[in-house]
């Protein structure tokens, strides 16, 4: 296994949009939301245990769920939870990650990914990121990993490539594109040269501190300035100053989108972002009329069929003449919602916030 391989695990999202069962304080990275026996977290911890070192690897999250984090993974040390104060988006927090990696090993080659997604085919994902590690490290580049789409989904961002390539599995980024319309997105898969945005990252410490110079450079000075702070008793001072003067911006817009040494690599592992009920309906064992329990030991269903349903294991649930809906029970609530509104769930809880404040939040 190569020391000089290093992975970022960005977990410091709220998951929003599988409330109730994800809340703020305890958010869908940290759930089994699959019903596997592991959390999301964990899984993908697993998965790079695979690729680097245990010691080489770091989480990015909250400062509120860093208690979670040794929790559900114990192995992981206090100097490998990098704690944000605030939410900043995904550059600073690559930002953090990276910089910290660097001044402790400017040899450093890093893959960043989310915690909470679903990998399928982990040996396929494994060869791609030690394929895209190997590449980051002998070229001066910025890879992403691209999903081969399989249907004009307007959930996912998309990326568009070019012939020209580098390793001749490499290809040179054109344009990335955030969510299209389903038009859009249809006119995509038609072309061939599109690929699903998965929000994976590869490259060398020293390549993405210096198109953090480039692109974003004031981001840039603030983490320098850390330098003589990383891995000493002043690191969370200094960070928590540092995270008050960063801008609201994503590590695609910030840099991905304007640097000209972009490359992709089209990947098929089984990729899923978890990102709606709709992507967990679609990946659960159903039964012959379409019905998808999470557990399903106490729920009995009459004349009810394509329906997403997940509640407490202790819980007796009986649903009759019920089609197409999600039923989600958690934190001393019940979410009925048709399956092709879920897309309300988030001003849904906007609103219960609005009216009982953060208590079911």
């Amino acid at each position: 296994m190569n020391n000089n391989y290093y992975a970022i695990i960005m977990a410091g999202g709220i998951g929003s949009r599988f409330w109730p069962i994800s809340r703020t304080s305890y958010p869908k990275q940290f759930i089994d939301i699959l019903g596997t026996g592991k959390t999301l977290i964990q899984n993908t911890y697993e998965r790079f245990l695979k690729i680097c070192p245990k010691e080489n690897i770091y989480i990015v999250t909250n400062e509120s769920y860093a208690g979670l984090v040794k929790e559900q993974l114990p192995d992981i040390t206090d100097g490998q939870i990098l704690t944000e104060p605030v939410m900043r988006n995904t550059a600073p927090c690559v930002a953090y990650g990276s910089f910290k990696i660097e001044s402790i090993n400017p040899d450093a080659a890093i893959v960043v990914a989310p915690s909470d997604h679903l990998i399928l085919n982990e040996d396929a994902f494994v060869a791609a990121i030690e394929k895209s590690l190997q590449t980051a490290t002998r070229h001066d580049c910025l890879i992403t990993l691209g999903i081969k789409p399989s249907r004009p989904d307007t959930g996912y961002g998309y990326i568009q490539y070019t012939d020209e390539t580098l390793n001749e599995e490499f290809h040179k980024v054109k344009t990335f594109t955030e969510k299209p319309t389903l038009d859009i997105a249809r006119t995509f898969i038609q072309s061939g040269d599109f690929l699903w945005n998965a929000g994976i990252f590869v490259w060398s410490a020293k390549n993405i501190v210096n198109a953090f110079g480039i692109y974003l450079p004031d981001m840039h000075e603030i983490f320098a300035e850390a330098r003589s702070n990383y891995n000493t008793e002043n690191e969370k001072a200094h960070i928590n100053q540092a995270y008050q003067q960063c801008t609201n911006i994503s590590i695609d817009y910030g840099i991905m989108e304007k640097a000209g040494n972009v490359y992709v690599l089209p990947s098929e592992f089984g990729w899923s972002d978890l990102g709606t009920w709709a992507s967990i309906y679609q990946l659960a064992e159903k039964d012959y009329v379409g019905n998808a329990v999470i557990p399903s030991e106490k729920v009995i269903m009459y004349d009810s069929s394509n329906c997403m349903v997940n509640v407490p294991d202790e819980k007796l649930v009986v649903l009759q003449g019920l089609h197409d809906y999600i039923v989600v029970e958690s934190n001393n609530t019940l979410l009925i919602c048709p399956r092709d509104q879920e897309q309300n769930i988030k001003q849904v809880v906007a609103d219960v916030k609005q009216k009982f404040g953060t208590k079911y939040i």
